[in-house]
């Protein structure tokens, strides 16, 4: 089984990053390469849409809001690898002044290296959660 993983600090009370992120299906609020999603079974299935028009299709398998965190599974995606499962976390720092966002994740690569599927993943987190960033310092400027 491979990892990836990716970490920011942010300037931004970690409540606040929690509401905008926090709900399953907030992602194109706040990650331009997801710019659709749809709920279905009581919202706990999610269906993205990419900009190339490929599904994404992923279940929510836990979401604690007071812990600020929620782990989903891949049911169907483009992506080569198999049991993939991952959690997006928000830890207040400074006092809740300051958040750090956690995104990782942990899968089977399918046709390809432990390395490039981590590479793959790692590249997602990272890009995402500058998407995150620059959404953030947009709605505070």
């Amino acid at each position: 089984m491979a990892q990836a993983s990716a970490t920011i600090t942010l300037p931004v009370a970690a409540d606040r990053v929690w509401q905008l992120i926090g709900g399953f299906d907030s992602l194109p609020d706040w990650l331009p390469y997801i710019p659709k999603s749809e709920l279905s079974e009581g919202g706990r299935v999610r269906r993205l849409v990419n900009p190339d028009g490929n599904a994404i299709v992923e279940r929510l398998e836990a979401f604690d809001n007071s812990a600020r965190s929620y782990t989903y599974s891949i049911l169907e995606a483009p992506f080569p690898v198999t049991g993939y499962r991952s959690t997006l976390r928000v830890v207040g720092i400074d006092g809740d002044q300051s958040s750090r966002v956690e995104w990782s994740g942990e899968f089977t690569p399918a046709g390809v290296s432990d390395e490039d599927a981590s590479a793959l993943f790692e590249g997602i987190y990272r890009d995402g959660l500058s998407a995150l960033q620059a959404t953030l310092a947009k709605a505070t400027a």
